[in-house]
């Protein structure tokens, strides 16, 4: 069997146990390509999640380790298994790789093909594996959950993080008017992103800078929805990624609320690949690192201030 190096958890628990080693290269099964791994990025509380260790969303099941980190990746397709038409050996795709599974933070990795997409053409492969969970999330909240309309108003809690600064992109993009929450060092960033307003989240009332609001993507949490429901329409909704919304605040206030987790979509990745190509959305990384440093990645993630994405660049 051929093998490939790797970063591996042999045992739960959080970058500590994270080691850089060869392993065996996976073979793509039926419905599966084979890619060539670029650039691979990390996402905050990955190594917490139930998923990452066993093979259902909810955690039940048995033990997978060792298990590989990583599920944002761009790279090259290299083998297909069989029934695969497209993607072709040789197209460069990036994607999101179903949690359960194995992720990027390896030579190789296999996934099943009709959740790849067409990697954005006018950016490397350092750029496009910063985008697809953060700039999913986004989509699926603006499109799917709240059915974003040109012209609405579109408030964005938390929008200098990791997910809030694609929502911010993304509402600009599908011709929304935006405001935005930042910490006070993030707001003239944040405007740079699309916002026509940024506010600091430290201010007591977040009524006295904005009103009338149709969509309220919350990446910050509850205190943070806590305060933004006075501002949001009758019939308006609120579509919460970092805490579930309180149902009952909603339906007092004649408004709708939802609460998802994200998941692979081959459809909105090219949507968003296009966009970025159209100089629409641009991606953010904060550093890239060799393969060999990725546990450093991951205990940057616990520790101090980032803006955007950690990304592993894990070949030329």
């Amino acid at each position: 069997m051929s093998t490939m190096f790797a970063v591996r958890a042999h045992t739960r628990g959080g970058p500590e146990q994270l080691v850089y080693e060869q392993a065996p290269r996976p073979e793509p099964g039926p419905g599966e390509v084979l890619v060539a791994v670029k650039a691979a990025s990390m996402t905050a509380d990955e190594l917490t999640w139930p998923e990452t260790w066993t093979y259902t969303p909810d955690g039940s099941g048995p033990e997978r380790t060792p298990v590989i980190p990583s599920h944002e990746f761009s790279g090259v397709v290299a083998a297909t298994g069989a029934g695969v038409d497209s993607p072709a050996v040789g197209e460069a795709v990036y994607g999101l790789i179903p949690f359960a599974q194995n992720g990027a933070a390896a030579e190789y990795v296999t996934l099943p093909a009709d959740v790849v997409a067409a990697k954005p053409g006018t950016v490397d492969h350092d750029h496009a594996a910063a985008l697809p969970l953060a700039a999913l999330s986004a989509w699926e909240a603006l499109r799917e959950h709240a059915g974003l309309r040109e012209g609405q108003h579109v408030l964005v809690l938390g929008g200098g993080g990791g997910v809030g600064m694609y929502v911010v992109q993304l509402a600009a993009a599908l011709g929304a008017q935006v405001s935005a929450t930042a910490s006070a060092a993030d707001l003239e960033f944040v405007e740079g992103l699309g916002a026509e307003q940024a506010v600091d989240y430290a201010s007591p009332n977040l009524s006295d800078h904005v009103r009338d609001v149709d969509v309220i993507v919350d990446a910050a949490g509850a205190a943070a929805q806590a305060q933004a429901w006075p501002v949001l329409k009758q019939g308006g909704i609120l579509v919460a990624i970092a805490a579930p919304p309180d149902e009952a605040e909603a339906a007092r206030r004649g408004a709708r609320s939802a609460y998802f987790v994200v998941k692979p979509d081959r459809a909105a990745l090219a949507s968003i690949a296009q966009l970025v190509d159209d100089g629409r959305v641009r991606p953010v990384l904060d550093r890239v690192l060799p393969l060999a440093e990725t546990r450093a990645g991951y205990e940057a993630l616990e520790h101090g201030r980032r803006r955007g994405k950690i990304v592993i660049h894990v070949a030329d």
